[in-house]
């Protein structure tokens, strides 16, 4: 065996125990949240509580194509109509009565613990830089764990440790935590809804529990009725909100 060739056999062992790519990674599990796909539908039922206290519950329906979705509540009765438009990283706010769209951050409280841009479809590695830390066990199932930073301030957090199934290429639980490091909320999630994209099989975000860090405080967001469909364009053009 010459050395060239044991050069080329070492080079093609190296290749193919490469570590994975953190974005690819991203890129991937943002599909169980709806990023990346040519067209979806899904309904939001949405729960908060602080300490005794429970908030008033709410059903939105959500509607996403790429890196676009618009938000919009069915219940309660008094807030119905009002939506959360979002394209690509800009997002606006209306209910009747307005005269027109209000720009609005990702990064607001929407209800609870759930910020505006939590009930928008997930796209994580458009809004974020990833660095793949390792890898780690929750509840039994191997995941890579990635440190997630913000590319520009209309990402819905600063900083994100992102833990994703290696198996499954899903988000399993989250950490948010502030530019200067400190931990703001956890989240965790479940994927008991399936969709057809591309001849596959996906598994789709069924529930989000969203923890505070320092009190007792949480929202959990069941999503249901979930449909791969097309949506017209119309359905995202800011003019048609007013």
């Amino acid at each position: 065996m010459t050395i060239l060739f044991r050069a080329l056999l070492l080079l093609f062992a190296a290749n193919a125990y490469a570590a994975p790519d953190a974005h690819s990674i991203l890129k991937d599990s943002d599909q169980a949240r709806g990023g990346g796909l040519p067209g979806i539908v899904w309904e939001i039922r949405l729960q908060s509580r602080d300490g005794e206290r429970n908030d008033e519950p709410q059903r939105i329906l959500v509607k996403a194509v790429d890196d676009s979705s618009v938000a919009e509540t069915q219940e309660p009765v008094r807030f119905k109509g009002s939506k959360i438009l979002q394209v690509e990283r800009n997002m606006w706010m209306t209910r009747p009565g307005l005269s027109k769209p209000i720009p609005i951050s990702p990064r607001q409280r929407m209800s609870g613990q759930a910020s505006n841009g939590d009930i928008a479809a997930t796209n994580y590695a458009g809004d974020y830089d990833a660095e793949l830390a390792g890898t780690e066990n929750v509840d039994g199932e191997e995941c890579h764990v990635l440190n997630l930073a913000a590319k520009h301030k209309r990402a819905t957090y600063d900083k994100i440790r992102y833990w994703v199934s290696v198996k499954r290429v899903v988000g399993i639980k989250a950490e948010f935590y502030s530019v200067s490091g400190k931990l703001l909320k956890t989240a965790s999630f479940q994927y008991g809804n399936t969709i057809e994209h591309d001849g596959r099989r996906i598994p789709f975000i069924s529930r989000m529990t969203i923890r505070d860090a320092l009190i007792d405080a949480e929202t959990v967001m069941e999503f249901g009725t979930v449909k791969v469909k097309k949506i017209a364009a119309s359905e995202f053009d800011l003019g048609q909100m007013q």
